[in-house]
C-alpha cells in the first residue's frame, strides 16, 4: 500500500512524478486498512537533506504490505543548518517532542556529517542518545544507517568505529550469511550495496557485542547486522537507499572540492561503479580541470549527463526486498496494538521468537 501524503512535503509531489502511488489523506480516512507510522530522523547535511528524505520515503512506499504508511520526518535542532534547509525543516518536519507524544511503530535514523574522530564530541551526540533510548523502549524497531550505526554501536554496545586506510567508496558484492532470518528471507543471496565511508565496525566487533551479522562483503565488510533479539535494532553500514546517481553526485562534489582547493588530490573513481566509457570521459575531464587550474581559468563543469545515462543500479531491488521484510515484521509485531508494541504476550527481548537463531 502507498504512503499517505499527510502534509504538503515536496517529496510527495516528487514521488508522484516518478510514478509512485501517494495516497490523499481524505481518501485514506475512508479505507479500512491498518496504519503504520514510521519516523525518519534525518541528520544529513543540507545538500543531502531532501535527497535522503526521498530515498527512504521511496523504499517505504515500495513495501508490499497491507497497510497505509505515514512517514514523519524530524531532525535534531543541534545540527547546524543554513537558511533554506532550516526553513524546510521548520515547515515540513515535526519536533521530537511531538513525535514522542504521538508515538511511532518504527524509526529510521540516517547518517550525518561529523567534524572530528570522536562521535561523543559531536553536537548531536546527547540528543541522538535521547532519541535512541526512547525508541528502544517505545518503538517496535529502529533502523540505523551508516554513521547512525557507528554512533549507536559506540554508546549502546561499547564498540568504537575504526578509521579505514582509505575511503570505502563504491558498489560492492555482498552475500547473505543468515538465510533463515526473516529480514533477508526471499531476497537474493548475493547482491550489491553502495558504500561511502571512512570508518568501519568490523565483523568481530558486531559479534563481540552480541549482535548477529546477516549480510557481509569480502571487500566492504559488514553491511547488515541486528541486535541480539534479532529485530529491535537493525544496522546498515552501506547505503542501499542510494539512487543510481548518488555516487556520481558524490564524485562530482569531490571534483569540485579539488577545483576549489579544499581537497589536495584529485578524487579516485568509486569502486565498481563507472564503466569503461564513463572512465574515459572522466579521465579526459580530469585533464581539462587540471589544465584550466594551471592556467588560472575556471574549470569546466563535469559532464554529468553523459555519465548518468550509462550507470547501472544493481542494488535497489534487494534493498526494496529487505525494507519490505522489515515493514512486514513491524506489521506482525504491532498487529495487536500499534501504540503498545510489545504487549499481547510478545517477549520484548525476542519479539520474533528467534531465540538464538
Amino acid at each position: 500500500m502507498p504512503i499517505v501524503a499527510h502534509n504538503d512535503l515536496p517529496t510527495f509531489a516528487r514521488l508522484r512524478e516518478e510514478g509512485q502511488q501517494i495516497l490523499d489523506p481524505d481518501f485514506a480516512l475512508h479505507q479500512d486498512i491498518r496504519e503504520l507510522h514510521i519516523g525518519l530522523l534525518n541528520m544529513m547535511p543540507d545538500a543531502a537533506l531532501a535527497a535522503t528524505e526521498r530515498q527512504f520515503f521511496r523504499l517505504i512506499g515500495e513495501s508490499n504490505q497491507i497497510a497505509q504508511f505515514y512517514v514523519h520526518p524530524f531532525t535534531l535542532k543541534e545540527l547546524e543548518r543554513g537558511p533554506e534547509a532550516r526553513a524546510h525543516v521548520e515547515r515540513y518536519y515535526q519536533p521530537f517532542d511531538q513525535i514522542r507524544a504521538d508515538g511511532l511503530d518504527a524509526l529510521i535514523i540516517t547518517g550525518a556529517n561529523v567534524t572530528g574522530p570522536d562521535l561523543a564530541l559531536e553536537p548531536f551526540w546527547e540528543p541522538l542518545i535521547e532519541v535512541v533510548d526512547w525508541a528502544y523502549d517505545n518503538v517496535c524497531s529502529t533502523l540505523c544507517s551508516c554513521l547512525a550505526t557507528h554512533a549507536v554501536m559506540q554508546f549502546r554496545y561499547g564498540e568504537r568505529r575504526r578509521r579505514l586506510p582509505a575511503k570505502r567508496w563504491g558498489v560492492f558484492p555482498h552475500r547473505v550469511l543468515a538465510r533463515t532470518h526473516p529480514l533477508v528471507a526471499d531476497v537474493n543471496t548475493c547482491f550489491d550495496v553502495p558504500h561511502s565511508r571512512f570508518n568501519d565496525i568490523s565483523h568481530a566487533q558486531f559479534v563481540g557485542a552480541g549482535l548477529h551479522v546477516l549480510v557481509e562483503s569480502e571487500e566492504a565488510g559488514v553491511h547488515l547486522a541486528v541486535s541480539p533479539d534479532g529485530f529491535r535494532q537493525v544496522f546498515f553500514q552501506g547505503h542501499p537507499e542510494y539512487d543510481t546517481i548518488s555516487l556520481l553526485k558524490e564524485y562530482k562534489r569531490e571534483v569540485g572540492r579539488f577545483a576549489a582547493g579544499t581537497r589536495s588530490d584529485y578524487p579516485p573513481f568509486p569502486d565498481n561503479y563507472f564503466g569503461l566509457q564513463a572512465r574515459a570521459i572522466l579521465d579526459e575531464h580530469r585533464e581539462r580541470v587540471i589544465r584550466a587550474l594551471d592556467r588560472g581559468q575556471k574549470p569546466p563543469e563535469l559532464p554529468e549527463r553523459l555519465i548518468a545515462a550509462d550507470l547501472h543500479n544493481t542494488w535497489h531491488d534487494t534493498a526494496e526486498g529487505v525494507i519490505g521484510n522489515w515493514m512486514g515484521l513491524i506489521y506482525q509485531v504491532t498487529h495487536h496494538d500499534r501504540r503498545q508494541t510489545f504487549m499481547a504476550g510478545i517477549d520484548p527481548n525476542d519479539p520474533l521468537g528467534l531465540g538464538a537463531r
